[in-house]
């Protein structure tokens, strides 16, 4: 039983020493000039890491997204400009790699398609709403109607019932 508790605590303080060891950092990056840095992260602010795709490339801890990150560190510094860098990765991973992608033939869904859903769920909407209108029960008959009367009527027997009723409670 001491075997397994000293196991237990052993393994937490392994799992607990260890859990910072594959965090990134952007600091490990530097350039000379402050502009060129500034440009850098606002670069892979907007590149979205492959492995999680909910996250860009600078907030990523993924080793992929490290891998990224050098690649563009790499071709900054060999002073290629943003756009043959965002080429580069285009080319390369497509245009899931990007936040913001094109509009062009092969991003048209992407981009129409929450517009036509909201489209489809609007003429759904509308067609059901004009089926039920249609589908209303018509006119009440002159006996339902007078029936009606009758129970809405204040000197009803109904209405009677009612008042004797809350007389009996006073």
């Amino acid at each position: 039983m001491i075997t397994r508790r000293r196991f237990r605590s052993v393994l937490l303080a392994g799992l607990l020493a260890t859990s910072g060891a594959g965090a990134y950092t952007l600091d490990q990056f530097s350039f000379e000039d402050p502009a060129q840095a500034e440009a850098f992260r606002e670069l892979i602010e907007e590149l979205r890491c492959l492995v999680c795709q909910n996250e860009s490339l600078a907030a990523s801890q993924a080793d992929l997204a490290q891998d990224l990150r050098e690649e563009v560190y790499r071709m900054f510094k060999e002073g290629k400009s943003r756009d043959q860098i965002v080429d580069f990765l285009v080319a390369r991973y497509g245009d899931f790699v990007l936040y913001d992608p094109p509009f062009k033939p092969s991003t048209y869904v992407l981009w129409l398609g929450p517009f036509l859903l909201v489209g489809i769920g609007a003429f759904a909407l509308t067609r059901a709403l004009l089926a039920k209108r249609k589908s209303r029960d018509g006119d009440l008959s002159a006996e339902e109607r007078q029936r009606l009367n009758k129970l809405l009527a204040p000197d009803s027997d109904l209405a009677g019932a009612d008042r004797t009723e809350k007389d009996r409670a006073k």
